[in-house]
Parts: C-alpha cells; structure tokens; sequence
C-alpha cells in the first residue's frame, strides 16, 4: 500500500498559468515561445511562484490552440524544440520552481501516427487505439452531437466506419477500453516524469470512459478505474501535484478524484461558481448579473465538503474565462482595488490557488472596435451565428466584450515600451492598448500595486498554516454585499472580509476582531466596520493556551 505523505509540497503551493503563445516572443515573430517563459522565470520566482501550468506546447496543427495533438513527445516549432523544454524544466528548478504540462488524453489529433495508422484497414494493429462504428454513408450510428457542434460522428469511405469525436472533426476520442492505449499513454507520461516535469493538468479527463452506444461521455463506467490504474503505473511513481479537468464534478466525485491517499488526483476543476453570471438555460454569451449570495454559497460547499476527504482547486481565471476584475470587478472606476479584493477572498481559502497570467497586474478585458480584430474560433463562429438570428451587432459585441475566450490572450503587458515588451514583431493578435498604464514593469516598482498585493498573498501561504490547514466557516452568508468568512486550525484563526460591490457596506465583524493582527488589506489606513468600495482585508489571531 502507498505510503501516505502528511503534506505534499503542492498544498502549500501557488500555481501559475501560461498561455505560452501570449506570454513572451524572444525570436520577433509575435508569437509566445519557450525561451520567452525562460527569460521571465526571475519574474515568476519573484512573485512567489511555485509551480507553472503552460498550456499545450506539443506538436500539433493547431486546429484547437494545441489541444490536438500530433505528437506527445516533441514540442512545435513554433514554441521552440524538445532541447528548449528541457533548459526550461532545468532553469526553473533552478528557481524551486516545477513545470506542469498540459495533457489531452481523451483524443488525439487527427494527423497523429496513430490513427493515421488506424486508417489504413481495420486489421491495423493502431486500429482500435480509437472508438469505430461499423455503418452506412449519411447514417450515424446515433445523434450524439459534438461540442464544436455537428455529429459526433465521422464517416471514413475506404473503411466503411465512422470514427467518434467529441470535440473537431480534427480530434478522434481515443479508446481507453484497449488496455494497448492505457499503456502506450502510461509510457509517454513516465517519459516526461524522466525529464523532470513536476507534474500533469488533464484535459477533460472526465470524458475518457465514454460509452458513445450509451450516449455517455463524461463520468463512465469506468472511469475512476482508468483513473487509479493511470496514478498507480505514472503519478505514484514520482512527487507530482496532478489537477484533472472535470466540467462535470460535483463534491461527491471530487472526493474521489482528490482522495487524500493519492489514488487518483491531488485535485480537480470545477466550474460551478463560474458558470453563475449568465442566464439559466441558456449559453454563456447570455449574460445575467452574479447571484452574489448563490456564488458565496457555491465556494463555502466546495470548501466544508472537501474539508479533510479532498482537495481543492482554487481560480477564477484562466486561457478560457474572461478577466475576473472585468467580470465581476470594477475595471474602470476601481481596478486595483477591485484586483486586490477578488485575490484576497480566492486566496485566503483552502487549496491550491492558480494565478493566470496578467491576473497579478489587473488586466482587463479588451474591447476591439469591430470583429476583424478577434482571433478565437468560437467568438467568431458566435459572432456570424447570433447576426444569422436577428441580433444587432450592438448586442453580439456586448456579448464578446464580456465573455471572449480572446479577453484572456491578449499579450501579457511587460512595459510601456510597443507592443507591451511582448514582442518585437507584429503580435498574433493585438495588444490590449492600456497595457502603457497597466505593466509589469510598473507595478514592480509600485508598493502598492496589484502585483505587490498578489505577492504578499503568495508569501502568507507559506507564513501561516492556518492558510493551508484551516476549517472554512462563511459568515454573513444571506449579505448582499459582504464576503466574509473564518479560517480555523489548531492554533490560528483567520478572518477574511471583503466588500464585493462598489458602494459602502456594514461589516459589524471587524469591530470584533480590533486586536487582532492585519496580515494584508487593499486600502491605506484602518479598516472599520464600514467597508469601503471593494475594500478588503485578512486578519489573524492566534488562539489563546489553555
């Protein structure tokens, strides 16, 4: 039986995330590259970084930003080569800091070597590495549709079968039933183990023990199966934080996922508190305002529920989520202070916080005078089909202002200098243009800064343990304005307060807490019991010896 760690390094730990092709060009063709990520590690060791997540870097066409992939033990050209991930694996050590690779394992590309084999005849050993239907041309073996919209089947001619694809037509689901799958997948993850990755985001994961003739595809059968056998022949082997992508979790099943003996998981994202803001029923362009008391209600469930069974994940944005200070900030009248809040509130509770790239600055969502200027393939296919229904473009553009995956890739703002210090070329797409008031250069030398104020947080979650192993207790939980919530271990107790809105709010809390000591706040002077606009603050006590 696997021997049980006390505390693994990654519940102390604070994760970053790159989007590698918006991060740092270093040759000039306005593309994000691994030696790019190289010259920034000083930057990321600076702000207390632990850990990197980078966004798929294998080759691949590119067809979905990566997450098809071509071949799982090279890198593309376009990032740079296999020597440059293993100085960059090598330089961050250097820096105490790990690098996480970002898997797809629930399908490859089409242009794979696999199943450019397993076209060839249905006696090609690589045959069955993916899902088959035997059938007849325009008859579908069911009406399954995929995501990226169409059947989620595929008709090949020459072999008179359909192949199954949940995602583009471009990304054939692998098929995890054959144990030959299982351990060609095992091999490449032990590969980079070798290599000295300090561990895995899973895509999808939840979606591998699909069963297409029973219209399953997220949480089969078989799944924690898959999931055990895979942590027992790679993760077990080596000291790896491990995060599943699960849209389908609930608290029940991430006890499963994130069982504290390692079995699986160290955790998982879940979105549940991210898909509150738009209207019920419908997609996520239908926006709603935040049911506040809802979202707090959410939060408080994942952090009792998993308490001492589990683990969280702790974000609120990432590659595919607009900028949360635009979101449910105030990005114009209270940026930094709206930043700050938002960090605090994320950053005070338990488990692993990740940081996204640019979240540490404040930046916003971008707003670009018309679509010619977007990049991403869903907020143009929605911009065609909305017109298509009778939208105006007036309200097509509210819609992609708010919620365009584009909002989060907008080159990562260094300097005042063009183009953002990102690039010395034209970049892929264009550079928000407040980047000559919001950079990284700036902030560095600014006190009081968003950045400053996300570095001290890192820094906390080393100094107190109360951060890591305290009981979560929401308080004010029917408040339509406050945040507030305790903290308590053994010998610490932590409050945190936040104002969530852009008027003032009682908060009688704070009066109760007086003598207790301010570990950060987002405003200068005292705090009181009448909390400023997006004011919030951390406060610690220690327990008293009996």
């Amino acid at each position: 039986m696997k021997e049980m760690k006390k505390q693994p390094w990654w519940k102390n730990a604070v994760v970053y995330q790159i989007y590698p092709k918006s991060f740092q060009d270093s040759g000039g063709d306005g593309i994000g590259d691994i030696q790019g990520i190289i010259s920034r590690l000083d930057y990321l060791a600076d702000l207390g970084i632990d850990a990197v997540w980078i966004s798929p870097m294998y080759c691949s066409p590119q067809d979905d930003n990566g997450y098809d992939i071509s071949d799982y033990q090279d890198i593309d050209p376009m990032f740079g080569t296999l020597a440059d991930m293993e100085e960059l694996i090598a330089e961050a050590k250097k820096r105490n800091i790990r690098i996480i690779m970002d898997l797809v394992l629930n399908h490859t590309s089409d242009e794979h070597r696999w199943f450019l084999e397993a076209k060839k005849g249905k006696d090609n050993p690589y045959h069955d590495y993916y899902v088959w239907r035997d059938g007849v041309a325009g008859e579908f073996p069911n009406d399954m549709k995929a995501t990226f919209g169409g059947p989620a089947w595929e008709w090949v001619p020459e072999l008179k079968q359909y192949y199954f694809h949940q995602f583009s037509v471009k990304q054939p689901d692998l098929n995890w039933e054959n144990p030959r799958v299982r351990r060609e997948i095992y091999d490449m993850i032990l590969w980079w183990m070798d290599k000295g990755v300090g561990g895995f985001r899973l895509d999808v994961i939840d979606q591998i023990a699909k069963e297409p003739d029973k219209k399953i595809t997220n949480n089969g059968p078989r799944l924690h199966e898959f999931l055990q056998e895979m942590s027992r022949e790679t993760f077990q082997k080596g000291d790896l934080i491990t995060v599943g992508e699960a849209w389908g979790a609930n608290t029940e099943n991430a006890k499963l996922y994130s069982d504290p003996d390692g079995s699986e998981f160290s955790m998982v994202f879940q979105f549940e508190h991210m898909v509150m803001d738009q209207q019920p029923g419908k997609e996520k362009w239908d926006l709603a305002p935040l049911p506040f008391v809802k979202m707090k209600q959410c939060m408080a469930k994942w952090q009792t529920e998993l308490h001492g069974t589990g683990w969280n994940s702790l974000f609120l944005d990432n590659h595919d989520l607009p900028r949360i200070v635009s979101r449910w900030g105030d990005d114009k009248n209270y940026r930094k202070e709206s930043a700050k809040m938002l960090a605090a509130v994320l950053h005070g509770m338990q488990g692993t916080p990740y940081i996204y790239q640019g979240e540490e600055l404040g930046m916003t969502n971008v707003k670009f005078a018309d679509i010619t200027h977007y990049k991403d393939i869903e907020t143009l296919n929605l911009y065609q089909e909305r017109l298509e229904k009778g939208y105006s473009r007036e309200e097509v553009m509210e819609s992609i202002y708010a919620k365009s995956r584009d909002n989060a890739r907008t080159p990562m703002q260094w300097s005042k200098e063009a183009n953002a210090g990102f690039t010395t070329g034209k970049p892929w797409i264009e550079v928000n243009p407040n980047y000559v008031e919001i950079n990284a250069e700036e902030e560095r030398r600014d006190p009081d800064s968003v950045f400053a104020f996300y570095r001290r947080l890192t820094h906390l979650r080393k100094e107190y343990p109360v951060f890591v192993e305290g009981r979560f207790d929401l308080l004010m939980e029917e408040d339509e304005q406050i945040f507030a919530y305790t903290r308590t271990s053994e010998n610490e107790e932590m409050l945190v307060c936040a104002n969530f809105t852009g008027e003032p709010a009682e908060c009688g809390l704070i009066g109760t807490w007086k003598d207790a000591q301010m570990l950060i706040h987002n405003y200068d002077g005292d705090v009181s019991e009448t909390l400023r606009p997006y004011e919030a603050c951390i406060i610690l006590r220690r327990k008293k010896e009996n």
